[in-house]
């Protein structure tokens, strides 16, 4: 039986990771021959939980083309933000709750893309539907990814089906949610060490926004302070980043765990769009984007309709 890869996005964030990690056990105890990668380093968030539940990492790769034939998207399906020769192999599955865009292929496939905060609500589900016993350790990194995703059920993008689903989760892992996801946003939230190009890359994700090259980075910070005092620095990283690839517009939003509010810089011509979207004025590239923490549901929709008129 020929092996499938499962993986995530570039510059994978929590569900990424465990959302590849859950659906290969899954398709294992189906009698499947799959392996999870990834397609990036792992933040210190998913670090956390991966050794909270002790589960080894995924390997990394960066092209799929050169192992096998067949591959399984989870947490993303547009192709921008996918393995490098994503277009050389088949894609068999997508289990995602993104927006569908710049996606399509030669076969038929499976393909569910559901409106619910996290990848892994989805994965629990279908885990039930197969009639498959969700394990301490698999129970315990997909509400890892409920929680990342969620930023602890703050977010817009948070359903009732993820909260029950990580209330689940949470009790056949054998942790507090809201204690165990603190702990791990925090972990997190501590990027003191990182470098401007780190900060940018951390989870960051392409975007064609109608005739627009867009990227947008987010970071969670326990205050913004700490990475304001770095602007300088992170405007000429973002400056480079723009040349280098293209882009329109580069967004770095940080985004402010406990209060729940993120600050934004805007580099690239088409950096007055953030403005027309947000009803904001950026004040040397910076705003305050007050009540936002959602980059799928509060970022990329609104950017999109302006970039798009």
């Amino acid at each position: 039986m020929e092996k499938i890869l499962i993986f995530g996005h570039k510059n994978p964030d929590t569900d990424s990771i465990c959302s590849a990690l859950v659906y290969a056990d899954l398709k294992t105890k189906l009698g499947e021959n799959v392996e999870a990668v990834r397609l990036g380093e792992i933040n210190g968030e998913t670090e956390y939980a991966l050794k909270h539940f002790n589960v080894a990492a995924p390997r990394e790769v960066s092209t799929v083309s050169n192992e096998v034939d067949k591959v399984i998207l989870v947490d993303h399906n547009e192709r921008q933000q996918s393995a490098d020769d994503i277009e050389k192999v088949q894609v068999m599955e997508v289990i995602d709750h993104h927006r569908i865009a710049n996606f399509e292929t030669s076969d038929p496939l499976y393909f569910r893309a559901e409106p619910v905060g996290c990848t892994a609500t989805i994965l629990k589900r279908m885990y039930e539907e197969n009639g498959v016993e969700i394990e301490k350790d698999i129970a315990g990194l997909a509400l890892s990814a409920i929680i990342s995703d969620s930023l602890l059920f703050k977010s817009p993008t948070c359903t009732e089906r993820d909260v029950q689903a990580a209330r689940e989760l949470a009790e056949i892992a054998g942790v507090n949610p809201e204690e165990y996801g603190m702990d791990m946003l925090k972990a997190g939230a501590d990027i003191s060490d990182k470098t401007a190009e780190e900060l940018l890359s951390l989870d960051a994700k392409p975007f064609q926004m109608g005739q627009a090259k867009v990227e947008i980075a987010q970071v969670n910070a326990i205050g913004v302070e700490d990475v304001l005092a770095r602007k300088a620095e992170i405007e000429e990283a973002l400056e480079r980043a723009v040349e280098d690839r293209g882009l329109d517009l580069f967004l770095f939003v940080v985004t402010d765990i406990l209060t729940n509010d993120s600050t934004a810089i805007a580099h690239g011509r088409a950096a007055k769009s953030v403005e027309q979207a947000f009803n904001v004025s950026l004040d040397q590239n910076q705003c305050v984007l007050k009540g936002v923490v959602s980059r799928k549901k509060q970022i990329v929709p609104t950017l999109t309709e302006a970039l798009s008129k």
